[in-house]
């Protein structure tokens, strides 16, 4: 199926700047949606929630979430289920400390306890998967269009708190010299009922990205911030990127998450996880907001993965060519 015009807008500003697009493939297999070009995995979307590895708790089975994502030369970048953090999930949207009437549900922590590994008899609260709306591929880009529910299950019947869209936008090109494969994520969150859900200050909770498990302990992965910073200055500072990487199969890769300039509170927040390979983008970190009935929450982030380290100067042209689109 083709994309929706505001992601037609966005390629075709891509292909007027840069050359070398690569048909895209689509393939949609039980639960994921599965993207790749010339043979090689770019990346796939885990819909409904997915298997866990083994000796792991079912309680941890998650969807909504990209994961694998994989760099041009076929190099993984991300991590699902760390022995760590099990509700770590490759690319994923969620929060964290939270009031919805009188509860607090935390959608990041999906599954989490104080049980045995970490793990609750019961999933409190979770991000679902509910319905692919459209998925295309083509000759430039692939994508696709999904819903997701915010789900309070410390009430009986079940709270519905949030509605999100996803419109994700997959593409694989030459930029400015370096091959890059390219997620244009666009997150609409919708309040589910009358009621806003309230968002205290929190040092994390937003967009994740928990990288690949080559990159723990945490001495082997590398950050860079638009504002120069590495993982430890960097963490609860503020930037228009952020990159994380390391080293896969003996070279260098990884990927860097462009913000847009709409999104609320820009250059935004970012934590930098001090014990893992892993990082937010967290606007709870400057103060007490909601998400209020009729009023859409929107985040775009775009997310290029690449091989070898990272270059300030280019991502940071990369950044503003991102910077105007729509």
């Amino acid at each position: 199926m083709k994309p929706t015009l505001l992601h037609a807008a966005v390629f075709a500003a891509l292909v007027t700047t840069h050359s070398s697009a690569a048909e895209i493939q689509v393939e949609k297999v039980d639960s994921v949606l599965h993207f790749s070009s010339g043979g090689k995995t770019i990346c796939d979307y885990q819909m409904e929630a997915g298997e866990v590895p083994a000796g792991v708790s079912a309680v941890f089975k998650h969807g909504a979430h990209l994961h694998p994502v994989y760099s041009p030369s076929g190099k993984l970048v991300t991590g699902n289920h760390p022995e760590d953090h099990r509700w770590h999930r490759g690319i994923w949207m969620a929060w964290t400390k939270t009031e919805f009437g009188d509860a607090h549900p935390d959608f990041w922590n999906q599954g989490k306890g104080d049980g045995k590994n970490k793990s609750s008899d019961q999933i409190l609260a979770e991000v679902r998967f509910v319905k692919l709306q459209k998925s295309w591929g083509g000759a430039d880009s692939g994508g696709f269009i999904s819903q997701h529910l915010f789900l309070d299950h410390s009430h009986s019947p079940d709270q519905k708190v949030l509605n999100e869209t996803w419109e994700v936008a997959v593409a694989q090109k030459d930029l400015d010299g370096t091959p890059a494969n390219i997620i244009d994520l666009t997150s609409t969150q919708t309040c589910a009922s009358d009621q806003p859900l309230k968002l205290p200050k929190y040092h994390y909770g937003g967009l994740g990205v928990r990288g690949n498990a080559a990159w723990n302990p945490v001495e082997a992965v590398t950050m860079l911030t638009s504002e120069g910073h590495d993982r430890v200055k960097g963490d609860s500072s503020k930037g228009k990127w952020v990159h994380i990487g390391g080293q896969v199969d003996g070279a260098p890769t990884g990927m860097a998450i462009l913000i847009h300039p709409s999104n609320f509170r820009f250059p935004q927040p970012l934590r930098l996880n001090p014990k893992n390979p892993q990082l937010c983008l967290a606007p709870s970190q400057d103060g007490d907001w909601s998400i209020e009935p009729g009023k859409p929450y929107v985040s775009k982030y775009r997310i290029l993965v690449f091989d070898g380290a990272p270059d300030a100067k280019w991502i940071e042209a990369q950044w503003a060519a991102y910077s105007n689109t729509k």
